[in-house]
């Protein structure tokens, strides 16, 4: 082989020494590992955001519809490929999102556990112990001091003797349900230290129970032991990113649905791609002004969201080049139907975090 000739050690082809990358494949020739090129690398490679993210920025935000028009009109390498810009601005949102789930999370388990005193309180204020000798001639004394003018015979006063008796006896007996379950007998074994299995048959868990059931008795029961709820926030939070890997294609179905005619499928995943891009840019600056500003004002998130909708609606007319009435009507449709899907899956992910928190 010539002197002047390099080998590349990544596709093994040969071109000149002179070369810094090798026309082939593009490695840098020579190029020594170190930690520093390690770690560059992996992020580049994880990322691969370029000029083309700040050039595809500002487009994405101003300009509904454009690029993923463009992209489709041919202009693939100009503007950054929308399944790249998706999954960069999803990692960013997910990240910061994790430290509003933390925070609130803690407010969370907070907010429950004063919850859970304050009802205690104001049970064990219903139910009080027995009335002694002294309150209960207290509670008697008006009735006795006023026969003459209530007219109240020997046996109506023992009646009403025995009745007060008999609520005050059994006031203190009774205890008080939460969730279909005698709480006060839970607490007590809770505090000989029963097992689960015995508590399950105290809350009303039959033998004969499926698994559903009796995962649902479990979680309850760890629930109430720690007051705590925060875990199952935060699980619902991190089942989100999976959710989304489902919702982005049916979000493109019901494009393709509205907009039969207007090319295949991929089409309507492109422009799809692009607004899950700018729904999830948005949510990362809501996400940082709600986590910088904690008081950060309701009406601004409101007003936000509902530009969104505006955002969706121009989109579609210029990216579809239908009326602007028809693009009006069809946006109302592709987003009550996306809710009408969405709700449900939501609901799933509340039970499920529930259960396998």
């Amino acid at each position: 082989m010539p002197t002047n000739q390099y080998t590349c050690k990544n596709c093994e082809k040969s071109f000149d020494v002179t070369y810094k990358f090798c026309p082939y494949c593009g490695q840098k020739s020579k190029d020594e590992l170190t930690l520093g090129i390690l770690f560059s690398n992996t992020i580049s490679n994880y990322f691969s955001v370029d000029a083309r993210f700040f050039k595809s920025f500002i487009p994405l935000m101003t300009r509904p519809g454009y690029l993923a028009k463009r992209f489709l009109e041919g202009k693939r390498l100009l503007y950054l490929h929308p399944a790249q810009m998706y999954l960069f601005i999803s990692v960013v949102l997910f990240f910061l999102f994790s430290f509003i789930a933390n925070k609130q999370a803690t407010l969370f388990d907070a907010s429950i556990k004063k919850d859970f005193e304050r009802a205690k309180v104001v049970m064990d204020s219903m139910y009080q112990k027995p009335l002694d000798s002294v309150q209960f001639k207290k509670y008697m004394a008006p009735y006795i001091k006023n026969n003459e003018d209530l007219e109240l015979t020997n046996a109506e006063i023992k009646s009403l003797d025995s009745i007060i008796k008999t609520s005050s006896s059994s006031s203190s007996k009774r205890s008080y349900n939460f969730a279909g379950f005698n709480q006060t007998e839970v607490d007590s074994l809770l505090r000989v230290g029963a097992s689960d299995q015995v508590i399950y048959k105290h809350m009303g868990l039959d033998d004969d129970a499926g698994y559903l059931k009796r995962k649902f008795y479990e979680q309850f029961l760890k629930f109430y032991k720690y007051k705590s709820g925060g875990s199952i926030l935060k699980r619902f939070y991190d089942t989100i990113p999976i959710a989304m890997f489902f919702l982005l294609p049916i979000f493109a179905l019901l494009l393709k649905l509205m907009y039969f005619r207007k090319g295949a499928y991929a089409y309507h995943l492109v422009f799809s791609f692009y607004f899950f891009a700018y729904l999830f840019t948005v949510f990362s600056i809501l996400v940082s002004c709600n986590f910088i500003w904690s008081n950060f004002p309701v009406w601004i998130t409101v007003l936000t969201m509902l530009s969104t909708f505006i955002y969706l609606f121009i989109g579609l007319k210029r990216f579809y080049e239908q009326g602007w009435f028809i693009s009006f009507v069809k946006s109302n449709v592709i987003v009550l139907s996306f809710f009408t899907i969405l709700i449900p899956i939501t609901l799933f992910l509340a039970f499920f975090a529930f259960l396998y928190y």
